[in-house]
């Protein structure tokens, strides 16, 4: 009995290389290990995979003739997905730390979430820094914005950061951004 799929179709499954007999140049540069390398007709090409137990795989379309690598397709499949894995594991995750303020958040308080935030940024992620003006500490917002711009300008006059964005106001939060400059401080530069 064959499958039914109410209402929808099943899902078409693209492949990613044409392989095989889905090679339509007639012309292609074939590559590949213990192979004989050049521009060959698709028959060719197609013939000398065979004979190696392998197939014919288009990895560059565009190029003039196509490129065809011989190689086990599956274990091609397998080798790239291998790799991607491998770029996304390596490649750098950067996340976005917030840290509150109030209006009248005294300077110590200051200080210690300043090294906080120096910490965040030598460790590659942004900064969002906010000033939260609950209810009517709305009328204190110069205060605010004394406050959030000495404490980015501390920070880029270390060195580690850069303002990405100029304080603005969200609601009720006076927020602004900060990014990693990416050049590492030592202890003895601060």
């Amino acid at each position: 009995m064959k499958p039914r799929f109410r209402g929808r179709r099943p899902p078409v499954r693209e492949e990613l290389h044409k392989i095989n007999e889905k090679i339509v140049a007639k012309e292609v540069r074939v590559v590949g290990e213990n192979v004989e390398q050049g521009i060959m007709s698709t028959a060719k090409g197609l013939e000398i995979a065979y004979n190696l137990g392998l197939d014919l795989v288009e990895i560059s379309p565009n190029a003039v003739p196509p490129v065809c690598k011989i190689v086990d397709y599956k274990k091609f499949l397998y080798e790239q997905k291998k790799k991607q894995k491998e770029i996304k594991a390596n490649a750098n995750k950067q996340e976005v730390k917030e840290i509150r303020f109030g209006p009248n958040t005294d300077e110590h308080d200051i200080n210690f979430k300043t090294k906080h935030a120096q910490t965040f940024l030598e460790e590659g992620n942004k900064v969002r820094a906010y000033v939260f003006f609950r209810g009517r500490t709305i009328v204190f917002k110069g205060r605010g914005e004394d406050l959030i711009m000495n404490f980015a300008n501390n920070l880029v006059e270390m060195g580690i950061a850069k303002l990405e964005s100029e304080p603005k106001m969200e609601g009720k939060k006076l927020v602004i951004m900060l990014a990693p400059t990416g050049k590492k401080v030592t202890k003895a530069e601060n």
